[in-house]
């Protein structure tokens, strides 16, 4: 079901972003580096997450980033908390391993860390644990109203 919202969705925003899906797992930044054949920095991680009691957002970065403490309190007004698997799905319609910003089963907030901007092309899943999407983060961020963020090292 999450492939179908994903491709509904690509479909009536970005009908030219085929969906990639090769039968292999894209479920890890490392497994879908080498599905892609890309190096890890260009999976765009797509984390769910809740900071200082607000609502949850999606924060999208760059495969190879982490959280810094410091960085994500100023960006998002609080201590981040990624949301647990069944809570991820819940929200966003997509399991642990394909979430991506596309075709959420409820509207969310999706921040950007500018780590994306260190490449030409990422590739974020598209919600399954196989698929992907090839995208230029600067059109990432504008089809999904993303806002940018520093937040990761």
């Amino acid at each position: 079901m999450s492939l179908e919202s994903v491709r509904a969705w690509l479909a009536a925003h970005a009908p030219d972003l085929p969906i990639i899906d090769q039968g292999l797992s894209t479920a890890t930044v490392a497994e879908a580096a080498v599905a892609l054949g890309v190096e890890p920095g260009r999976i765009a991680k797509t984390l769910c997450i809740r900071a200082g009691g607000g609502d949850p957002f999606l924060l999208v970065a760059r495969g190879d980033a982490r959280l810094d403490n410091q960085k994500a309190k100023a960006a998002f007004g609080g201590r981040p908390r990624m949301l647990g698997p069944e809570e991820t799905l819940a929200l966003t319609g997509h399991a642990v391993g394909g979430v991506c910003p596309f075709g959420l089963a409820t509207p969310m907030a999706v921040r950007c860390d500018i780590s994306l901007r260190d490449f030409d092309i990422v590739y974020p899943a598209a919600g399954s644990l196989t698929s992907s999407v090839a995208v230029a983060p600067e059109r990432l961020a504008a089809l999904v109203g993303a806002e940018w963020v520093d937040a990761c090292t």
